[in-house]
């Protein structure tokens, strides 16, 4: 079994990492900004960790032992124009989405590479390879992230460093809720707002992620990339068979 690091698990699809692979065997090693939120996680550790800090993920590092697997799962969202986002909230949402997600693979990438074995795991979304109206403030942190992982996936190769990126669609966690919204009562980009949860698609279950988060780590030679659910498989098929000549979605919105 291995030793298995996961950010962002005192809820939603983190959390339920953290179950799955404590069932199945493995030491799982559940972190999050609050720790106190891990308190009746059955698992072997449970850790304060803010991605967004350096010094947070030093120590969490320092205290988690040997990591043979990270679980990169630490992430929010926003709904916004892209004519009117605060950049400000932006940057924040890249710092947690993309930058935080570096940052700890930078943290345990050192000890992989000595030992000559180790799994990265980004959960990312099908947001990382196609684009939503007005969650495009997400998918670009997505993108970005996305395109950092496979960039790893190459360099870590030579040292037995396996890298997977799983790519939900629409998940039942409260994210999407929570989630903070920029727009006015007169936002005249509020009919696309109303579209959304039609383009979102079927939703799955937090617990259909863990499972195939579970399953990648157990591979013996898994996929870069893993879409997750039959919703997310047949929009990646319909995004890569598109014509390139027009924005995805485009003739799917009442607009």
């Amino acid at each position: 079994m291995s030793s298995v690091l996961i950010t962002g698990a005192s809820r939603g699809i983190g959390r339920a990492i953290a179950l799955e692979l404590a069932g199945r065997g493995h030491r799982v090693v559940a972190t999050a900004r609050q720790a106190e939120a891990l308190a009746d996680l059955p698992v072997a550790e449970r850790l304060q960790l803010d991605v967004t800090d350096q010094d947070s993920v030093d120590r969490a590092i320092a205290a988690a032992g040997e990591v043979d697997v990270l679980v990169s799962n630490a992430g929010s969202t926003l709904r916004a124009p892209l004519e009117t986002v605060p950049l400000a909230e932006l940057e924040q949402l890249f710092q947690l989405n993309t930058f935080g997600a570096l940052r700890v693979a930078q943290a345990v990438l050192p000890a992989m590479r000595e030992r000559g074995a180790g799994r990265l795991v980004f959960v990312s979304s099908i947001q990382g390879r196609l684009v939503l109206p007005i969650i495009a403030p997400y998918g670009a942190s997505k993108w970005a992230l996305e395109a950092i992982a496979e960039g790893l996936a190459v360099e870590t190769a030579p040292f037995g460093v396996k890298v997977s990126i799983m790519q939900p669609g629409a998940v039942a966690t409260d994210g999407a809720a929570g989630a903070k919204s920029f727009f006015t009562d007169d936002d005249p980009y509020l009919p696309l707002y109303k579209q959304l949860p039609a383009l979102r698609g079927e939703v799955i279950t937090a617990e259909e992620v863990a499972a195939a988060v579970a399953d990648t780590i157990e591979h013996t030679d898994p996929p870069l990339r893993v879409p997750v659910g039959v919703p997310a498989e047949q929009a990646l098929k319909a995004r890569k068979e598109a014509p390139e000549h027009a924005p995805f979605l485009t003739a799917q919105l009442d607009w």
